[in-house]
């Protein structure tokens, strides 16, 4: 039988022993001190709660257990929040049974801290501390009055939806999530209760705001703008009236657990691909953007808006030279424009928490960092961040003009100018087509060049003939395809 926590049953020993530390979990030598604990214990009071496991060497990972510590120490130990920390915070502790590393039973020792929503929480020694990815940050100056701030406003996604039930909650999506963090002998009230998913108010239980976004089975029958809207517009403006130039409007509308996967599939395939030469003389497809950066765009919007802002929702638009991703509220107190990579607070920490299980949601803090990363490996500009009146939006710019540039470069390099002069103007456009879209067929050629068949046909022959084109099928056959040679 495997071991697991009975409180939080992501919490395996294989979990705890292997695993990478995170925003929400942290592992201690058995010797740790119980004033140790106290920059542990704030930091993930203030952030979205966490466990600190006792009793794993953090180093070679070893099972010694706590159980040689002694009963006073470990009582120490279980008592740390309540003396080691202002004021104390929720928590509860766990003896998990375990063989240590001597082949010994013993037991490890879980402290399990919830968040504190509405006070922030400090050491004794009046030290603030927050969890961020798997670090322990001390605040101070500006962005310990901005935690302050924060703390004294209450989430909206703790507070209860009257209107809702459990028949309203999608059964195969709450069982995918419990089957995830190891929860599948568990019943679905007993697991929404112990996320805070389910709550008690005059004496009847509410399903959470929280729960409605994640699980609803008809997401719109209770939040109509739980929604991510695609706008795609041809050219690099919008227009209205008679110049109006929105040739797509599509609202994707989902849980929250289902709504990054088919904004995912949706706005990927909207996307671009451009073929480009390799040096080593190979073609390669490079997408418009690179599919990190968009994604945890999206991923972003949707963990951290401000869904209390019920007349809005999340928008994606595309333009020609870039693509705008807006998300209702602005950024928690705690993250400014200037800060944006180094520093994360969730403005919805159980919503943001139940995504990082399902991976959607990277808590190392390597999902703001690594979009700058990726745009730049791409020779693209700096993805924008900036504050509207009630949104935060990021633009990511795809310099389309420069890769024009760049197409018509790569075509040119990859035939000699002997070739290239004996090409009329209609098989250069097939050419140059083939070098930057990849692959194609006679009937997308004829569309792109505005020729019949039979003249894409004998243009396609003589570029064969001159070795510039590879035929792959039968010569008769119409979906036979074609593809550029470098010569």
């Amino acid at each position: 039988m495997q071991i697991r926590s009975n409180i939080n049953q992501l919490l395996t020993l294989e979990y705890m022993q292997n695993e990478e530390e995170n925003k929400y979990f942290d592992r201690k030598a058995a010797k740790v001190r119980p004033s140790d604990l106290a920059s542990t214990i704030s930091a993930f009071a203030n952030a979205g709660g966490g466990t600190i496991v006792i009793g794993i060497d953090e180093k070679s990972r070893l099972l010694e257990g706590v159980d040689t510590l002694g009963s006073k120490h470990i009582n120490d130990l279980v008592n740390a929040p309540r003396d080691c920390c202002m004021p104390m915070p929720r928590f509860k502790e766990e003896l998990l049974a375990i063989t240590n590393d001597k082949e010994q039973p013993d037991h490890l020792l879980l402290l399990h801290i919830q968040e504190s929503v509405d006070q922030v929480v400090r050491t004794s020694q009046n030290r603030t501390f927050l969890r961020i990815g798997d670090r322990t940050k001390e605040l101070l100056g500006e962005d310990l009055r901005n935690l302050e701030y924060t703390k004294s406003t209450r989430h909206f996604e703790d507070e209860v939806n009257r209107d809702a039930a459990m028949e309203d909650i999608d059964a195969g999506l709450l069982a995918e999530y419990k089957a995830r963090i190891g929860a599948e002998n568990v019943s679905d009230e007993q697991l929404l209760r112990a996320r805070g998913f389910l709550k008690k108010e005059d004496g009847k239980e509410y399903l959470s705001n929280a729960a409605v976004l994640l699980f609803a089975r008809n997401i719109s029958q209770f939040y109509p703008n739980c929604r991510v809207r695609f706008l795609r517009y041809e050219g690099v403006s919008a227009q209205v009236g008679t110049a109006i130039n929105l040739v797509r409007d599509t609202s994707i509308e989902f849980p929250l657990l289902r709504i990054i996967d088919e904004a995912k599939n949706f706005i990927g395939a909207q996307l671009r691909e451009f073929t480009m030469l390799d040096g080593d003389g190979k073609f390669r497809i490079v997408p418009e953007y690179p599919e990190f950066a968009w994604l945890e765009g999206v991923v972003n919007a949707v963990a951290h808006r401000e869904y209390a802002l019920s007349g809005s929702f999340i928008k994606v638009s595309m333009f020609d030279d870039r693509l705008e991703i807006e998300s209702p509220g602005k950024l928690p107190n705690i993250v400014t424009l200037e800060n944006i990579k180094e520093t994360r607070y969730s403005r919805n920490p159980r919503i943001a928490r139940v995504l990082t299980e399902f991976g959607w949601v990277r808590e190392l803090n390597e999902g703001v960092k690594r979009i700058f990363s990726d745009m730049e490996k791409f020779f693209l500009d700096a993805p924008a961040y900036s504050e509207q009146e009630q949104a935060l939006k990021l633009v990511l710019k795809n310099n389309i003009v420069i890769r024009k540039m760049r197409q018509d470069i790569h075509v040119t390099q990859s035939i000699n100018k002997e070739k290239w002069e004996q090409l009329d103007e209609i098989e250069r456009a097939i050419f140059s087509y083939l070098v930057n879209h990849g692959e194609s067929n006679r009937a997308t050629l004829s569309r792109y060049v505005g020729k019949s068949g039979t003249t894409v046909n004998n243009r396609l022959k003589h570029l064969m003939d001159l070795g510039l084109v590879e035929p792959n099928g039968k010569a008769f056959d119409p979906t036979r395809t074609y593809k550029a040679i470098s010569v």
